[in-house]
């Protein structure tokens, strides 16, 4: 719960990165809170066809879904350039989203790619984990030779 909650504190922070988990327990949660609020608009759906006179109720039950819709874009939207920065991408790449057929599959590539380990251009990693530099070239002590 706390990755949804930090989520929603860093509202339109773009700044930083953000882990996988962060990432899709924000999505997870956002979307178990979508479909809560729409399934009463299915549910109204058979019963305005029959009674046009529910249809205005049937508008009333979608307000709660389009507000949540709105309040949760800008979320959403910093938490994927927060999780792009965090692969070492700029946030630049969210709009990969919009090529036709393979964009789709290209950001979500990207969202469940690992770290990348130690500090980047965007900030420490937020695992903690540091990375280890190159290997020294290995020398023969003098004793062997």
């Amino acid at each position: 719960m706390d990755w949804y909650i930090g989520g929603w504190k860093k509202y339109a922070d773009f700044s930083g990165r953000a882990r996988r988990s962060e990432y899709w327990y924000f999505q997870l949660f956002n979307s178990i809170v979508a479909i809560i609020l729409v399934i009463p608009m299915f549910v109204m759906i058979p019963l305005s066809v029959q009674n046009p006179k529910l249809t205005a109720f049937l508008g009333l039950l979608m307000l709660p879904f389009c507000i949540f819709s709105l309040a949760a874009f800008l979320p959403s939207l910093a938490i994927m350039v927060r999780r792009l920065h965090d692969i070492g991408r700029s946030g630049w790449w969210y709009f990969i989203a919009f090529v036709p057929f393979v964009g789709g599959i290209v950001l979500l590539i990207f969202t469940l790619l690992d770290s990348e380990p130690g500090p980047n251009l965007y900030g420490p990693n937020p695992k903690g984990v540091q990375a280890f530099g190159p290997m020294p070239p290995y020398t023969m002590p003098p004793q062997m030779l």
